[in-house]
């Protein structure tokens, strides 16, 4: 038990100072009065000495002091160690050595050195900080490394504050900036005042040449030509001089399309050139820009960086060729014409290379259709091409096919519409083309190629729930009118979904015969659709139920999946974490339109090859809440994950495109920043060391916790009154024997 004194807890320390000021302003008033006397005189002397008592009782009456007993003991202060957790610490530091065994070693000088007091190790990156995982940093490192957020979570906690925090880094920090720091510093600690001192893992620079940024200028639209800005740095005394760069679009299941090269300048440790590149797909691209490394490069990791491009779309520029002006075609086309989204090229077909037209070519108004120049220079400017009621021999296009089929591998879209002279009437079986049709043309001879018999389309299961039939079940319900008939098809290719099947018909395999069908092939989506009779949504007895605006909620749907529009998706799939090569993955699916207990399939497979495809079984147990999916370790590189939901009404797989780096933007500048540590250090009153130097780093001091305490007054109030009364009435008959008053 320890006493002490104190005054009395009622007052306020702003009354209690008030009041001391009083009390010495009163002193200085006296002693003036005294000096100001001409002789000095044993009288003035006893006047001085009562009206100190006096002042003196009267601060003690509105003080009122008092005794304090208390009971306590010391606890060891905390200490909180934030350790750096982003994928720069996997960089080498000396040598082979890398920063994470660096810092490892440091977290453990610094459990010896703070033995004594509380301390707590958590590894920081992007959001809150988190405890680490035994006695190391986390074995999977975190995105980001931003320091300002990690104080911020602690400073706002309701831990314990601690006395002291202890930063573990090699200073490539998100935040704070080299430029600003104490301001976010300021801001994120709050009412956290405590020193932060820093613990660099390296100062040396790797010889290195790496690929620093990739920066594009303004939105990418497909086919406008866009500007690609590359940033080169070298460290470490590499000599680089002039490095080639290289941009490359990769596809799956296709070789890399080289888009542009350049060289860069390397000035003083840095240079950039400014490349021109044009893509020909829009939605989601993965390019992978290179550079060639001079020789003595350390980290070959971050010569490549593999970029993920969201291209937007101006309008959807469409090719459609038909074999004859029908109702089907030119409802078709008129639809096409009247959208504002869609610049359509379209062709009426109406006479061969071989018909012999006897008029003046200047006479003619029909031209030939050209179709060497639309399907070898112009076939990569459109965004699908939509084949109706067309026949590829006569024309010339049957040399065109694989040139055709590529398009759709490499992200293009097709339709095939039915018709007298389409699927195998049109030449089309045993082609190129019919690879990367939804359904199969084999074993079909001409004869049997067209059924004219009437028929009502059926909806299949997947149909009834597919969100791509959502707007037009919304104005016709599950019904269909009457088709004029169908051409003969076989069976759905594997991984095709069938929206659309025939009452009646049935293929080899005895099952019902697609009507309409959708496929994914490579990077692209194709569409088949074996009647001529979808205008009949628009003009018919049964259209009018709906004022004819089935067809066009029809033909949106069509079009809206063939170019990826999120409406007609049934599964999103997310990489919240994003990917880092040689690490494990986790994806994020949702199924929009899945049943209660759906299950999916998720196929990784790397863009360009080299790579088994990796599947994953998913079930559902809430269709609404992300389900997450563990892919396991990537390499870097480009990936496509697609989705296909079994026993399970969907629109064909949905597609998410995603890139894998080994460092990604933490390895594309290996330069520790050691200013920046010791910066922070100095704005918190803390120190900056090395861990050699970690037992110089200070101790906080011991917190004093109270377990009990009582208060007693040294006398009552009124005491302190009455003794003050007293003393001022002395004072006063002192000052009038004296002549003082």
């Amino acid at each position: 038990m320890s006493e002490s004194w104190s005054f009395s807890g009622d007052l306020s320390r702003v009354w209690l100072l008030v009041a001391l000021g009083l009390g010495g302003a009163s002193l200085l008033l006296l002693v003036a009065e005294i000096l100001g006397r001409p002789r000095k005189s044993v009288n003035a002397f006893f006047v001085g000495l009562t009206g100190v008592f006096a002042l003196g009782f009267l601060l003690l009456a509105v003080l009122r002091p008092v005794r304090v007993f208390e009971r306590s003991s010391s606890v060891g202060a905390r200490l909180v160690v934030l350790a750096d957790a982003s994928r720069s610490i996997d960089l080498p530091a000396d040598g082979a050595e890398a920063r994470r065994a660096v810092e490892n070693r440091a977290l453990a000088a610094l459990r010896e050195h703070f033995s004594q007091v509380r301390s707590t190790q958590l590894a920081f990156g992007r959001g809150p900080p988190v405890p680490l995982e035994g006695k190391d940093v986390l074995r999977q490192p975190m995105l980001g490394s931003d320091l300002t957020r990690a104080l911020e979570a602690l400073a706002q906690g309701t831990d314990e504050l601690p006395q002291a925090l202890v930063v573990v880094s090699d200073g490539r920090l998100d935040s704070p900036t080299a430029e600003a720091i104490e301001g976010p510093l300021r801001a994120a600690m709050g009412g956290l005042s405590v020193p932060i001192h820093t613990v660099s893992l390296t100062s040396r620079e790797p010889r290195d040449a790496a690929i620093r940024s990739v920066r594009l200028a303004g939105a990418v639209v497909a086919h406008q030509a866009a500007r690609l800005e590359v940033e080169v740095g070298c460290t470490g005394g590499l000599a680089c001089g002039e490095v080639r760069v290289s941009v490359k679009e990769l596809h799956l299941g296709e070789p890399a399309v080289e888009r542009a090269a350049g060289v860069v300048q390397v000035v003083e440790g840095r240079g950039s050139v400014p490349l021109a590149i044009t893509l020909d797909r829009a939605g989601r691209r993965i390019l992978e820009v290179a550079l060639s490394a001079p020789d003595g490069d350390s980290i070959p990791e971050n010569n490549r960086r593999f970029v993920t491009v969201d291209v937007a779309r101006d309008r959807v520029r469409l090719l459609h060729v038909a074999g004859r002006p029908t109702y089907d075609v030119r409802s078709l086309r008129t639809w096409l014409k009247s959208d504002a989204s869609v610049d359509v090229v379209a062709f009426f077909i109406l006479r061969t290379r071989t018909d012999d037209v006897v008029a003046a070519q200047e006479e003619l108004a029909l031209i030939p259709f050209p179709v060497d120049e639309l399907f070898t220079k112009h076939l990569q400017s459109f965004d699908a091409v939509v084949l109706q009621d067309f026949d590829a021999e006569p024309y010339g296009l049957s040399i065109h096919l694989r040139r055709l089929a590529d398009y759709v591998r490499q992200g293009g879209g097709l339709i095939m519409v039915g018709g007298p002279n389409a699927f195998v009437s049109g030449n089309y079986a045993q082609t190129a083309l019919a690879e990367v049709l939804p359904v199969g043309l084999r074993g079909i001879s001409d004869k049997q190629a067209v059924d004219s018999v009437g028929f009502v389309p059926q909806l299949t299961r997947a149909g009834r729930r597919a969100p791509v039939f959502e707007p037009l079940k919304g104005l016709v319900g599950e019904h269909w009118p009457e088709m004029p008939g169908t051409n003969v098809v076989g069976d759905a290719r594997e991984g095709s979904t069938v929206l659309l099947e025939h009452p009646r018909r049935r293929t080899e395999s005895e099952a019902p015969m697609p009507v309409l069908a959708l496929g994914e092939y490579g990077s692209g989506r194709s569409i088949a659709l074996t009647v001529d009779g979808s205008h009949l949504l628009q003009f018919s007895a049964f259209a009018s139920e709906s004022g004819g605006r089935a067809h066009g909620a029809f033909w949106d749907a069509m079009l809206g999946w063939l170019m990826r529009d999120p409406r007609f998706e049934p599964a999103v799939v997310e990489l919240p974490r994003g990917c880092i090569a040689g690490l494990p993955t986790t994806l994020q699916l949702r199924a929009l339109f899945a049943e209660p207990g759906a299950e999916a399939e998720v196929t990784i497979e790397r863009m360009g090859g080299g790579a088994k495809a990796k599947q994953v079984h998913v079930a559902f147990s809430n269709a609404e809440a992300p389900q997450p999916v563990d892919v396991g370790t990537l390499e870097a590189g480009g990936y496509t994950a697609t989705v296909r939901l079994a026993r399970q009404a969907s629109s064909a797989p949905s597609r998410h495109d995603f890139a894998c780096e080994v460092g990604g933007d933490e390895w594309a500048d290996p330069r520790p920043d050691v200013a920046r540590l010791a910066a922070i250090a100095k704005a918190t009153g803390g120190l900056a060391v090395t861990p050699e130097a970690i037992r110089t780093l200070p101790l906080p001091s011991a917190t004093r916790v109270v377990a009990e305490r009582r208060v007693q007054p040294w006398l009552p109030a009124w005491c302190w009154t009455a003794l003050a009364a007293l003393a001022m009435g002395f004072h006063w008959v002192a000052r009038r024997r004296s002549g003082f008053a």
